[in-house]
This record gives structure tokens, C-alpha cells and sequence, in this order.
């Protein structure tokens, strides 16, 4: 009767081993999935932000040069308001250079 009570706990042990090393073994494998996933989502953010920051810079270059074009139209308008464009090519009858 001793030697049947030792086989079964040796295995209820044998069981009880092999379930915790199935546990561990599944939650290694869901680990592994959580750290592939927040890599993976990690990345896609970088690769947007890198996009969302080349797309900011292409509107900021784009906005500055229109900026640049309206003040030297200002700028031009003034100068030919005033007689001061030096732009014989001009057809404004305030710049005295142009006239006949």
C-alpha cells in the first residue's frame, strides 16, 4: 500500500511538474507576444511621427515661401507707388524712367 501511496504522488508530482512547465511555458510565449507587439507598435509611431514631421516641414517651406513672394509684391508695389522701382521693364506711369 506504501509503494502504490509513493506512485501517486510521485504522479500527482509528475503532473503538478508538468502543468507549471506548461504555465511557464505559455507565459513566456505571451510575454514574448506583448514585447513583439509594443516593438512593433513602437515603430509604426516612429515611422508616422517621421512622416507627420517631413509633411510639417514641407508646409512650413512652402507657407515660408509664399509668405516671401506676397512681401516682395508689397514691397514692389510700394516702390512703384513711391517712383522708386528701379525695374525699367515695368509698366507704371509714377516711375519717371518709363515715360516717353
Amino acid at each position: 500500500m506504501a509503494s502504490q501511496n509513493q506512485d501517486m504522488r510521485f504522479t500527482a508530482g509528475k503532473v503538478t511538474g508538468q502543468a507549471q512547465d506548461e504555465m511557464v511555458n505559455k507565459a513566456s510565449n505571451a510575454a514574448q507576444t506583448v514585447k513583439d507587439k509594443a516593438s512593433e507598435t513602437a515603430q509604426s509611431a516612429q515611422y508616422s511621427s517621421q512622416d507627420t514631421k517631413e509633411q510639417a516641414t514641407g508646409f512650413i517651406q512652402q507657407t515660408g515661401e509664399q509668405v516671401k513672394n506676397m512681401a516682395q509684391g508689397a514691397a514692389e508695389a510700394v516702390k512703384n507707388t513711391l517712383g522708386m522701382n528701379t525695374d525699367n521693364s515695368s509698366n507704371n506711369p509714377s516711375n519717371p524712367t518709363n515715360r516717353i
